[in-house]
Formats: C-alpha cells, sequence, structure tokens
C-alpha cells in the first residue's frame, strides 16, 4: 500500500520545538486579533512561558529565517508571510465553537420554507457577511426556468437569437446556428410550435418529450423545420449546462472590505480585490474547488492565481443535495487577517444548514 504524501506544513509544525511554536501561535493570534506587527515587548506579555524580550528576538529571527514571519518595514515587530498563515491555519489553529446564538441566527436566516432556494442563498450570504463583517459569497447551480413563451429571430442568415421568457418574467437571450436553406417563415413555425409544448415546464422536462413528438409528427413541422427545432433543443441544452453559465454567482456584503483599510495600499488592494470578484468565471472556479472535498476548504492569498495581488483569503464550504451531490459552495471572502477560528465553524454550520433545508 502506497503511504499517504506528506503534507510540509504539518511536518514543519511538527518539527518546531514548545519554545517556537508558542512564540509563533501567539504571535499570529495578536496579529489577527490587531492587524498590526507584533514586538517582543508585547508577545512577552502574552506568552504562557517566562522568556525574555532579547529571547523573544531570537525566536522570531528564528522563524523569520523559515519563511514564517517577515517585518513590513523598519520596526521591530513581525507579522505571519501566506506561509505562516498557511501553518497556522493547517497545525496550529484552535477552532472555537459557535455560540448558541450565532447557530439560532444563522438557523433563523436560512430557515424559511416560504422563500425560494436562491432567496435563501441570498440571506445566507448577507448573513454570514454580517457575522464575519466580510463579503459572503456562494456559487450555486442555476434553477431551470419554467417557460412561458420561447420567440426564435433571425439576426444572420445562419444564426437566430432566442428569446425565452420565463414564467416569473425573467428573460434571456441566446444565439444559435440556424440549418442552411431555412426559411423566415420556419423559425415563426418552430417559435409556436416549442411555446405550444414548453408553456408551464422547464425545458429540460420537455426536451425528451418534444424530441419524440417530432419524429411522428414530421407532417406537421417541414423538414428543415423539424431539423432547426432538434438542433436548436439540443444547442440550448448544452448552452444550459455549461460549466460558468450553469451557475449563479452571489456576493453580499463586499463594502465590509473596506472597513479593513489602513493605509493606502490596503485601498489598492481592495480596489484589486473588487477587480478580482468581477472576474466572476474565475471565482465561480475557485469556488468549485471547495466543492471537490469535504469540509471547509481554505484559500490564502497568493496560494491561488486569482488574489495573487490583492492578499485575500476564502473560507468555503460545500452542501449537497437530497440525493447526496454537491450542488453549492457557500462561504467568506476577506483580508488573510481573517478570525478564522471563528469564521470557519461559522461557515460549515451555514453550509450544513443549507443542506439540510435542500434535503
Amino acid at each position: 500500500m502506497t503511504a499517504p504524501p506528506i503534507d510540509p506544513t504539518r511536518l514543519l509544525a511538527a518539527e518546531l520545538g514548545e519554545r517556537p511554536r508558542e512564540v509563533f501561535r501567539h504571535l499570529v493570534d495578536a496579529y489577527l486579533t490587531s492587524g498590526e506587527p507584533v514586538g517582543s515587548r508585547t508577545l512577552s506579555q502574552r506568552l504562557p512561558l517566562s522568556l525574555s524580550p532579547a529571547s523573544i528576538r531570537n525566536v522570531m529571527a528564528d522563524l523569520e529565517a523559515l519563511g514564517l514571519l517577515y517585518a513590513p518595514h523598519t520596526s521591530a515587530g513581525r507579522v505571519p508571510t501566506e506561509k505562516g498563515l498557511r501553518l497556522f491555519v493547517d497545525g496550529l489553529l484552535e477552532i472555537g465553537e459557535l455560540a448558541p446564538g450565532e447557530r439560532a441566527a444563522i438557523e433563523a436566516r436560512v430557515r424559511d420554507q416560504n422563500r425560494g432556494i436562491e432567496d435563501v442563498l441570498t440571506q445566507a450570504t448577507l448573513m454570514l457577511s454580517g457575522l464575519s463583517r466580510c463579503a459572503g459569497l456562494v456559487v450555486a447551480a442555476k434553477q431551470d426556468m419554467t417557460l412561458k413563451h420561447v420567440e426564435f429571430v433571425s439576426v444572420a442568415p445562419d444564426k437566430a437569437l432566442v428569446v425565452i421568457v420565463s414564467e416569473d418574467g425573467q428573460v434571456e437571450n441566446r444565439v444559435i446556428d440556424t440549418p442552411p436553406g431555412l426559411p423566415a417563415s420556419a423559425l415563426a413555425e418552430a417559435s409556436n410550435y416549442l411555446s405550444a409544448r414548453l408553456r408551464g415546464r422547464t425545458l429540460e422536462s420537455a426536451r425528451a418529450e418534444i424530441i419524440a413528438q417530432l419524429e411522428g409528427e414530421r407532417a406537421e413541422l417541414d423538414r428543415l423545420t423539424a431539423k432547426f427545432v432538434t438542433e436548436g433543443l439540443a444547442t440550448l441544452a448544452s448552452q444550459s449546462g455549461s460549466a460558468a453559465e450553469d451557475k449563479i454567482l452571489i456576493v453580499r456584503g463586499a463594502s465590509h472590505l473596506l472597513e479593513t483599510m489602513e493605509a493606502q495600499s490596503d485601498l489598492e488592494r481592495v480596489r484589486t480585490l473588487f477587480d478580482d470578484i468581477e472576474r466572476k468565471n474565475d471565482l465561480i472556479r475557485l469556488l468549485e474547488l471547495a466543492g471537490q472535498g469535504d469540509g471547509v476548504r481554505i484559500f490564502i492569498g497568493s496560494e491561488n492565481r486569482l488574489f495573487s495581488l490583492s492578499g485575500s483569503s476564502i473560507i468555503a464550504a460545500p452542501y449537497a443535495n437530497a440525493a447526496g451531490k454537491i450542488v453549492g459552495v457557500i462561504g467568506v471572502l476577506g483580508p488573510t487577517r481573517l478570525n478564522y477560528a471563528r469564521i470557519i465553524p461559522m461557515v460549515d454550520h451555514t453550509a450544513k444548514v443549507v443542506g439540510r433545508l435542500l434535503a
């Protein structure tokens, strides 16, 4: 049997002696609380060990040589590097329990049977944003629309615009290819044919039945029109199942990120972060990585290309439907100086509540 790969971060945490481990853990705790570089005098007041500031400075120098700390400017204080934060999160973090009031707030906000799932997810992101003072976000599969009307409009000799109107008033426009030689009258016939059969149903539920009917109703539609309807249905179905387009991204509370600004450089990082959020497809793919395993996933800073400049972290957890299939990911986006011990169980519990609701 092949031995499991050794996690270098956990190995490093195990190799640190008691003194450097305690110094490092308390330094990161102090930094996550204050956001300021931590000096030896501050640590001497926090440490349970009896160490002089000079001894603490020597330990901090050793930790800096390991790439776990760095000095942001000429002061004596140190802050953790991204490598140091990863070591802390994976090997030294003591995750706390949610307060009963926080658990109750999450469940009350999410468990509303009178709302649609998208509204529930929006409320969940708002709630996570409010409790964490960061941005809450969720990626979920689009819900199939119940259709009211379908219309094909010619936009080029070989292209048609499909206008899809749902029962709740949503409108989607898609461009599809048309067969060579298709007359304009065929678009009207196809529109009437599909609207009559799709009204009140989803595309997925009606597609197989319509294709089966076409096989026996060639006389009702001429050959080119029937071919167009069949190919059009296949195209629409494939488009609705594409990776990024088949997902919705909900982001709430991004303004909280401005609260963490402490210098002009922070403002530039937040601006970069807002640009990152606008890159919807990249953010969706990042969150989908969190859905590839069980439990909470944490992405810190430049570990992911999307946040290599803005210096941000994501804490995210997947949620599943009644069949146990992972259908979405919910989480928190904020600076790398997050309160990981508090936010990790918060995200985990919210994902479980959403999953139970779907089940």
